[in-house]
């Protein structure tokens, strides 16, 4: 029997009910649909709705589905629509008479709302510890990198020398912009809808503000309407998640380069990587690959939700079944994508000689050598012209480049230490550079950042 079989002379069909049941996907929900309606019970006690008797009545079987469900023996039934269908089912089977009470002055459309709320809160939160792991291993592998240098790009050509140490953190502070904008929705996304009804409230006296205090929930909703229908925040998770899949995907994109033979910066552990069915030398970077990939199926996910979303009128409407799927999958990939990615970077062997030694050419060191020049007086644009200059000649006639700097009347061999192997690198020292000096401080700031976001998560 479904739960609105009162308006209708016969049952649904078969095809209406294959197309429309959310339960194999959205039973994810149950607990956080038990501490829904523990809650509501508990407020219709409290206004007087419910005695103290069916309170009590409601709390233990409510408790008992969730014994069942905890112990894998809750048995689903085909006349199940969704979760919710489900345990009310349940507990009007064991409560008897005080069952048929429990959706008192509460409709799906808020109870699903507010399970769903629950479950996101609590999922992004658990996603942001996970990102902070992944942090954690960048900021240790920083600290163990030291004085270990690689080349910088742009354009994916060679720019100027950076430390590892850095190179490793810049992917780190992006991630903390994740964490901060996983925060920033779960607290927008903290708000009760339980009490709103179908779409208007209720005659009843319920009390809203101590049912969103009962269940943890920072305030409660402030126009019915709108607290069935909001489901902004399920579009900001998944763009959130999506972003957070962009940045993973970097990560990935430079492991994949990294670990190939032509850069051969970095090695994969055994554990880290899978081989080839048919060549038996290849080791291949398939964490890092399906990190990249996921990222695809991550921008799907928000682009598919804001299109259902994009043309639906207040309030409730069925459309928004198709809120759940895309979050699930969004939050199940991010956190395996996160943990693989960990594993892979903490268990990765380093090839300093082959970073430094791709690093220390002489090119490497032209803006630095423009730079000089513009400590003895000479304009900006006159000393990237001098030194553009001498890097053409130097590939074009085929003679290296300290040669013709030594013999330039503007630099001479007091240049020429600027070109020495990690010279480059050393000469770093404007704040959030690339330097020993500013990344040590920067290694320091890093770590205070992810304490910070512990005690904001504790």
């Amino acid at each position: 029997m479904t739960l609105w079989s009162g308006r209708f002379g016969e049952g649904p069909s078969e095809e209406l009910l294959a197309f429309t049941v959310s339960l194999p996907f959205d039973r994810r929900l149950a607990a956080d649909d038990l501490e829904g309606s523990r809650a509501h019970v508990r407020g219709l006690g409290r206004v007087g709705v419910l005695t103290n008797d069916e309170v009590a009545i409601l709390i233990a079987a409510l408790d008992h589905v969730g014994e069942e469900l905890a112990h894998g023996i809750f048995k689903f039934l085909d006349s199940d629509e969704d979760v919710h269908t489900a345990v009310e089912r349940r507990v009007t089977e064991i409560a008897g008479a005080a069952g048929a009470k429990l959706h008192t002055g509460r409709s799906r459309n808020d109870q699903v709302a507010t399970a769903l709320r629950l479950f996101a809160k609590r999922e992004l939160n658990e996603t942001a510890r996970r990102v902070m792991a992944l942090q954690r291993v960048l900021h240790e592998r920083a600290v163990a990198a030291e004085d270990c240098y690689l080349p910088g790009y742009t354009h994916m050509q060679r720019a100027q020398p950076v430390l590892l140490a850095h190179h490793l953190l810049a992917h780190g502070w992006a991630l903390a912009r994740d964490v901060d904008r996983l925060l920033a929705t779960v607290h927008r996304l903290d708000v009760s809808p339980l009490g709103a009804g179908a779409l208007a409230g209720s005659s009843l006296p319920l009390d809203p503000d101590a049912v969103a205090d009962d269940l943890g929930f920072r305030a409660r909703f402030e126009n019915s309407l709108d607290a069935v229908s909001d489901r902004d925040f399920v579009a900001e998770a998944l763009f959130d998640l999506a972003l957070l899949g962009v940045h993973l995907s970097r990560i990935g994109e430079e492991v994949v380069l990294w670990s190939t033979e032509e850069f051969g910066f970095l090695r994969l552990h055994d554990a880290f990587a899978t081989g080839s069915s048919m060549l038996p030398q290849k080791k291949n970077p398939d964490v890092a690959e399906l990190a990249r990939g996921k990222a695809g199926r991550l921008i799907g996910h928000l682009t598919g939700l804001l299109t259902t979303l994009k043309g639906l009128p207040l309030a409730y409407n069925r459309d928004l079944q198709e809120d759940k799927e895309p979050l699930f999958d969004a939050l199940d990939q991010v956190k395996l994508a996160l943990a693989a990615l960990a594993g892979l970077l903490a268990t990765a062997v380093f090839d300093v000689e082959r970073m430094q030694a791709a690093a220390d050419t002489e090119s490497s060191a032209a803006v630095d050598l423009a730079e000089w020049l513009v400590v003895k007086g000479t304009p900006f644009r006159d000393a990237h012209a001098i030194v553009g200059g001498l890097v053409r000649d130097s590939i074009e006639r085929h003679v290296p480049l300290s040669e013709l700097v030594e013999a330039h009347p503007a630099l001479g061999a007091e240049a020429l230490p600027l070109l020495e192997p990690g010279s480059a690198v050393g000469r770093r020292t404007s704040p959030g550079s690339a330097g020993p000096g500013p990344v040590a401080e920067q290694v320091n700031r890093f770590a205070d950042r992810l304490a910070r976001d512990e005690e904001r998560l504790a």
